[in-house]
C-alpha cells in the first residue's frame, strides 16, 4: 500500500474504532431508537457496514475492468470536495440510496456480530489497497450516488467523512437514549 493510501486507511481505522467504542458504551441502549422513524446506534453501524461492503464490491468489480477506468478530472475533484464539506456540516441529512436500503437486512444483528462483519469488510478493503495498482491511483474507481466518480484517494476520504458524519449522529442518539 502506498504511503498516502496507508495514511487514509489508518484514519479510517481510528474513526471506526471510535465509533464502535461509542456504540458499545451504550450497552443495551445501542438498539434503542431515539424516536419514531429514527435509527438506533446499532442501525447506524449496520448502515456503515453495508455501505463499506458495497463500496468494496464495486471497486473490486471495477478493478477487473482496469483498462476502462478513466482519469479523474478537475470537475470530479470539485464534486468530491463539495461532498466532503456537506458531510461535515452539522445536522446535514442524506437519504440512503435505494439500492443500499435494499441490501440492508431488516433485523439488526447484535453489536458483536456487526463488529465482526465490519472487521471482515475492512480486512478485505485493506487487501484491495495493498494490491492496488499504482498506475490506477488517478483513475475513477467508485461511483458515489451524489458526487459521481471518485479516485481511490477520494473514495477513502469519503469513507472517513461518512464514518465521522455518522459519529455525530451516534453522539446525538446517545444523548437522547441515556
Amino acid at each position: 500500500m502506498n504511503h498516502r493510501l496507508h495514511l487514509r486507511f489508518e484514519q479510517l481505522e481510528h474513526a471506526t474504532t471510535h465509533m464502535l467504542t461509542t456504540v458499545a458504551a451504550l450497552g443495551p441502549k445501542a438498539t434503542q431508537s431515539p424516536g419514531p422513524g429514527q435509527w438506533s446506534a446499532a442501525q447506524v453501524v449496520q448502515h456503515l457496514v453495508v455501505s463499506e461492503m458495497g463500496i468494496g464490491q464495486y471497486m473490486e468489480k471495477k478493478l477487473l475492468q482496469a483498462e476502462t477506468l478513466e482519469k479523474s478530472g478537475f470537475a470530479a475533484f470539485l464534486k468530491s470536495r463539495l461532498l466532503r464539506m456537506a458531510l461535515r456540516l452539522p445536522f446535514t441529512r442524506f437519504k440512503v440510496p435505494s439500492y443500499l436500503a435494499k441490501l440492508t437486512p431488516a433485523e439488526v444483528p447484535p453489536l458483536p456480530e456487526l463488529q465482526a462483519e465490519w472487521e471482515a469488510v475492512r480486512r478485505r478493503l485493506e487487501r484491495l489497497l495493498n494490491e492496488y495498482p499504482g498506475n490506477l491511483l488517478d483513475r475513477a474507481i467508485f461511483k458515489h450516488p451524489r458526487s459521481g466518480m471518485l479516485t481511490i484517494y477520494q473514495t477513502l476520504d469519503f469513507m472517513l467523512d461518512h464514518v465521522l458524519h455518522h459519529q455525530k449522529q451516534v453522539e446525538r442518539i446517545a444523548g437522547k437514549v441515556t
